[in-house]
């Protein structure tokens, strides 16, 4: 059974799907941009899912790749949880001299 659905006989006559909140995500087929997943992927898996400026990166590149070759709509980068530029998200403390 799939999860949501109803179950068979409790009068319910139809059930109507909910889409995706940002709508579908189309696949690379032609591979466009799954050199910069893989270098995402690695990332992760070097800093063990850490929230390294570096991924957080790489997953900036992975998204305007896939808006460039529209795969995805274009949004603002603030609605995707990315910075504008390329400055880390999170200050660090200066060292003292």
């Amino acid at each position: 059974m799939v999860a949501g659905a109803p179950a068979l006989g409790n009068g319910l006559s139809s059930w109507t799907p909910n889409p995706p909140e940002r709508g579908s995500f189309p696949l690379d087929h032609e591979h466009d941009c799954s050199h910069i997943m893989k270098d995402y992927v690695a990332c992760i898996k070097l800093v063990q899912g850490s929230n390294a400026h570096g991924c957080r990166l790489l997953a900036k590149s992975y998204l305007k790749c896939r808006m460039d070759h529209g795969l995805m709509d274009r949004d603002e980068w603030k609605n995707l949880g990315l910075p504008e530029d390329d400055t880390p998200l999170v200050k660090r403390k200066e060292e003292p001299k």
